[in-house]
This record gives C-alpha cells, structure tokens and sequence, in this order.
C-alpha cells in the first residue's frame, strides 16, 4: 500500500487538485431512500427578487394578534430553542445498512443556515457503533507509550490546563462522494451536509505532550475513542505538535454527546474521521499503528489497483447553499448568489462564480477576513434574465490549489476512489425558476 503523508497541492496555473476522492460506497446507497423526502421538504422554499415591495404599507401597520397579549414566561425556556416555524431545519440521519449496528450519519441543513457557525444542535454527525453516554467523572485520558512519565488524566485534571478556542471546519472525508460518478440529482444537504464549522475550545495537545515528556523518537500517536467501535486513527505527531486540541466545549458550551462528551481529539483540517470522539487514549510510537480505519477503511483506491494511504487533508472546496436545488426563484430579477468555501490548507483567497456552467467566471465578494481552515462565506449579486442558467462555484486557497472540475478528477484518480470528492458543484436553473442537481 502506498503512503501519501501529504500530497502536495494543485497550483492555480494548473487548475486541478492533487487528491480529489469520492465517498462512501455504502452511505451512497443508503442516502438513495432519503433523497425524495428531502427535496419535498426543500421545495416550499422560494426566493423572491427584492424589486417586489408592496406599495401600500397600511397593512404592515396594523397590530399583529401577538402584539394583543402577553408573551410566554420566560422560565418556560430554559435553554433556548428554535421557533416552531423552523421546524424543517434539521439534520437528516442516515443509517448505514452495510455497516454495523449503529452506524449512521445525520447532514447539517447547509441550506438553511447563514454565516459560517454551525450551531450545536445541526452539527453532522457520522457513528461507527452509535452515541456512548459517558460519565464525566468516571471518563479518563490515558497518554502512554513513547514517554517519560505515562499520565492518566480526569476531565477536571484536562480543565486546569491552559486553554485556547479556535474556529475550524470539520468536513467528513466521504462528503460529497455521490456526485463521483456524474450529478446525483440530491439537494445540497445530501451532496454537502457532512460539514460543520465551529468554535473548538480546548488544551492543546502539544501541552500535554510537554507535560508527559514525549520521547523524540515517536513519531505517530494512536488516538482511541471510547464507543463501542473502539474508532482508532495514527496522527502523525508533527500535526499533534502543530494545532492539534483536546477539545471539550463547542460554540461556548460542554460538547453534546453526539459530537464526542466528554472529550474529543480535532485535527483543524484534516479527514473528520481523524478528530476522535469520546477520545480515551492517546499511545505514542515510531511506527504508524495500521488500525482498520486507515487500512481497510478510509484508503484511496487509485485506477491502477493500489491504494494511498494517509490522504488526511481535506481540499480545497466551495459550494452554494443560497440558490440550490428546492428553491425556487419568483421571477426574473435581481438574487444574491451565496455559499461557501474552505480548505485544509489554510485560509480562503477567492471564489469565483459562474451563471453559464463554467464559461465565464466573475469574483465573489468574501465575508470579512478569512479565517485558517475555516468556513468563508461568499457572496455576488446575479441579474436573472428568466433563461436556463447553470450555477457553480470554484474556491482557491492560499496555497494556490484551485477547486477542480468533476473531469479534472476523473482523469487523474479514475473513478474508484471512495474519500475526498472536492469537485465543482454545479446547480440548473430552470425558466420555471426550479433549481436542481443536474
């Protein structure tokens, strides 16, 4: 098997990735059964050009049933929660047939959120044997192996280490997979939805590893989780030196069991698989630790029959959320085209933006400063003359690699890959106004 510690990236000259994958085979499947359900649910949504503005504003002035009487005690919510009126944004949990009882997905409603934060409750979700629910107290962090002094850590020892909160992404490495093999036809939560980004707040491994005396000759950690797959991943320690978190908050709060609680390992930027849930040891050798995840599972399969391993970086990519497949435009007119864009290699420079399938590009305007291996929120005003258009969006990094087109992998990866799709995505307009996957 061939190793691929860190391919190196597509220039912008080039126009093409170095690593473009596809996603889970069995997830492909699964995600079959959903797809009508969630393009009935997306199809309520219309976007109206804002040259529609009623003339008479007599009936906006008058006194709204709500404003009559008193609102709802406040002590009826203690911890906050959406309005009734957007029930319809939420994950969509997929069970994986092929695997083991247990294992799922639910897909964050990319669609339906604006800005960059993912909020708790949304957050993806991918399991291997389902959600353990661990007590705190009783959980423990076991660092051993290659170091001076082995340490077993309680949550409360990991509490009183220095801390730090980061903004990150966290992308599946199976994410957007289904459109390998040509257009799905799926709505955007299907294509894209195994992304998240969010503020990570934790000890920095390095600390800890500082704190142990890690022997110089380690060069890979074994990262283990708590839940009943025993999910385990080899980290090379240069990535556990450099940004590496032992994270215990999300957004401000404790994280949510279906995200790790009590603790988690993140990787910014890598494979999301790699950022160990309920994480209950951390082993230090000279070798990698070929655990079945980086062996018979999370591998490339290249056309030639071999397999990389240890494509952990997550490529540059960009999709857009705001039209897409369910909405429907109201008319020719003025819209805003919105997305987003990331990367694991860095910060976002630019996305650009077709209306004619690729043709012809115009710049995007990017939400304030990007930031390292975060979400970035674009934007671009579209006249819509009421014809046939066909959406796209392609990001480029700081490093220079530029988003490929399906084509672009195709011909260096072949189609037999399973991780790392990071494809152009294209959207169609219809004269109707009806968006779709096509």
């Amino acid at each position: 098997m061939q190793q691929r510690p860190d391919a190196g990236a597509a220039r912008a000259d080039a126009g093409l990735t170095q690593t473009p994958t596809q996603a889970h085979a069995g997830r492909r499947r699964a995600l079959k059964g959903m797809a009508a359900g969630l393009l009935g649910a997306a199809s309520s949504q219309a976007l109206a050009s804002p040259a529609r503005v009623d003339a008479d504003p007599a009936p906006a002035l008058d006194i709204a049933p709500w404003s009559l009487r008193q609102g709802e005690p406040v002590l009826w919510h203690p911890y906050g929660q959406p309005s009734s009126h957007e029930r319809d944004v939420v994950r969509r949990s997929v069970t994986l047939k092929a695997a083991t009882p247990g294992a799922a997905s639910s897909l964050a409603p990319l669609h339906k959120l604006y800005g960059t934060i993912t909020p708790n409750g949304l957050v993806f979700e991918r399991h291997h044997a389902g959600i353990p629910l661990i007590d705190p107290d009783a959980h423990r962090l076991a660092l051993h192996g290659l170091v001076k002094s082995p340490r077993v850590f309680t949550m409360d020892d990991l509490l009183r280490f220095p801390s730090v909160s980061r903004i990150h992404f966290l992308e599946c490495s199976g994410n957007t997979g289904r459109e390998w093999n040509g257009p799905s036809g799926q709505p955007v939560q299907v294509t894209h939805g195994l992304l998240s980004c969010c503020e990570w707040t934790g000890v920095p491994l390095s600390t800890l590893l500082d704190e142990v005396g890690y022997d110089r000759e380690a060069k890979w950690i074994l990262a283990e989780g708590a839940d009943g797959a025993a999910m385990s991943r080899s980290i090379p320690i240069r990535k556990a030196l450099d940004d590496a978190l032992i994270v215990y908050a999300q957004n401000g709060e404790r994280l949510r069991p279906e995200n790790g609680y009590p603790l988690r390992l993140f990787l910014p930027g890598f494979e999301g698989n790699m950022s160990i849930k309920w994480l209950r040891r951390l082993k230090l050798g000279r070798e990698p630790f070929m655990t079945r995840e980086e062996t018979s599972k999370y591998t490339d399969l290249m056309p030639d029959g071999r397999a990389d391993q240890f494509t952990f970086v997550m490529e540059t990519k960009s999709v857009i959320l705001q039209p897409s497949p369910g909405y429907r435009l109201r008319g020719a007119g003025f819209y805003e085209i919105s997305g987003i864009a990331w990367s694991g290699r860095g910060r976002i420079r630019q996305v650009d933006v077709s209306t004619d399938g690729g043709r012809s590009w115009q710049r995007a305007r990017l939400d304030g400063d990007p930031l390292n291996r975060a979400l970035t929120r674009f934007r671009i005003g579209w006249q819509w003359d009421g014809g046939p258009a066909r959406l796209q969006s392609r990001a480029v990094d700081e490093t220079g690699e530029v988003q490929p087109t399906r084509e672009q992998l195709v011909a260096r990866r072949g189609v037999n890959s399973t991780y790392h799709y990071n494809g152009i995505q294209s959207w169609k307009v219809d004269p109707s106004g009806e968006l779709s996957n096509a």
